[in-house]
């Protein structure tokens, strides 16, 4: 089984949507949609947006359904040169900015308890959904995906965390959904449509980027399920 969790409602319900022999549950507030997509069994959800909601909903998920792999998709800013509005940011591992216990001695980043900075994202995965989405057609970079419970709107929070992650993106959830499979042993992996340049001109068109971009992320994602039938 395959899950799929998207923070907000563009950026999972083209999955729902696709799903055959629907089983619907409310766990801790959060939809599951259990069922099937051509031969493979997917559990979907929508977790909300930051850091806790989205490690509630891949514990929950984890626990209850059991999925081999847990796919984060949606939406971000881009902090690559390379990548532009639309264009894909596959995770190989994924940083929390925000974690900061750097005044005790400790790297930027590090996660008390598991004293690691960067989470491996399944090579497994990576290949797969790179393969996916260069048949699509969609321009990709692989590398550092990190999050943090901000939305990044200046160039001076871009340039910190390009300094101290050297990441492709940034975003709000990937970060704490891999620190969750990671000490459940779950493999898992961070898809980013980049929807706003993270300069502080995201507010000019992102509803029109957001929506764009999502549809982007979900293309992916049905054509990397398509490959795993």
């Amino acid at each position: 089984m395959i899950g799929i969790i998207g923070a907000m409602k563009p950026e999972i319900d083209g999955i729902k949507a696709i799903i055959e022999n629907k089983e619907i549950r409310q766990i801790s507030g959060i939809e599951f949609v259990c069922g099937t997509v051509g031969n493979v069994e997917v559990v979907a959800a929508q977790s909300g947006i930051g850091k806790v909601f989205a490690a509630i909903c891949a514990q929950t998920m984890i626990l209850e359904y059991k999925p081999d792999a847990v796919i984060n998709v949606g939406v971000g800013g881009t902090l690559s040169d390379n990548l532009n509005v639309g264009n894909i940011a596959v995770a190989e591992s994924v940083v929390q900015h925000d974690m900061d216990t750097s005044p005790l001695g400790d790297p930027v980043g590090l996660l008390s308890g598991i004293n690691i900075v960067e989470i491996p994202c399944a090579k497994h995965l990576v290949d797969k959904i790179s393969k996916a989405t260069a048949e699509i057609g969609i321009k990709t970079e692989n590398g550092i995906i990190a999050s943090g419970d901000q939305f990044i709107g200046s160039p001076e929070q871009k340039e910190k965390i390009k300094r101290n992650f050297n990441a492709i993106a940034c975003e709000m959830e990937g970060g704490s959904i891999g620190h969750v499979c990671y000490v459940n042993g779950v493999d898992f992996c961070v898809v980013r449509a980049i929807s706003d340049s993270a300069n502080g001109e995201a507010s000019v068109d992102y509803p029109e980027f957001m929506k764009m971009a999502a549809e982007n992320s979900i293309r992916v994602i049905k054509k990397f399920l398509a490959e795993c039938e």
